[in-house]
């Protein structure tokens, strides 16, 4: 039996990186921490915000792999010493991600009041018309 995807669609030529692309997308979904919103600025701008309370900028690292975003956060574990009657909050290590769109690049980032803002701008992609000459025999 033959796997039929909707990149097998005559219409869709070279768009098979597209289901690639979704299948990552959704093995990339790692639960509800730290929790996220994403904004569309303007109409090529995004932000993605994320509660980050605890962090400090050095605790957090940000990149870019594959056209994928990561955020990976790691706290020290300053607890040594200290004695907790109760310890609600917790000190955990968290890598969230998000793919980028060709064509979507991270324009910075910044901490304000315990949220991570991570700002995107798409560039609008240069229109070509491109004549093709046809060769005879």
């Amino acid at each position: 039996m033959t796997k039929v995807t909707f990149a097998t669609h005559p219409f869709l030529l070279g768009f098979d990186q597209l289901e690639r692309l979704v299948e990552r997308t959704a093995k990339a979904d790692t639960g509800g921490y730290p929790p996220y919103n994403i904004e569309q600025t303007t109409d090529n701008a995004f932000r993605i915000t994320l509660a980050v309370a605890g962090f400090s900028e050095d605790d957090l690292a940000i990149t870019v792999e594959d056209r994928q975003l990561v955020v990976r956060g790691r706290q020290s574990d300053e607890a040594e010493g200290r004695v907790f009657l109760h310890r609600g909050i917790a000190a955990r290590q968290f890598q969230r991600s998000f793919v980028l769109a060709e064509g979507v690049d991270v324009a910075g980032a910044h901490m304000e009041n315990g949220l991570l803002h991570v700002d995107l701008t798409r560039c609008e992609p240069e229109r070509v018309v491109q004549t093709i000459q046809i060769k005879k025999g």
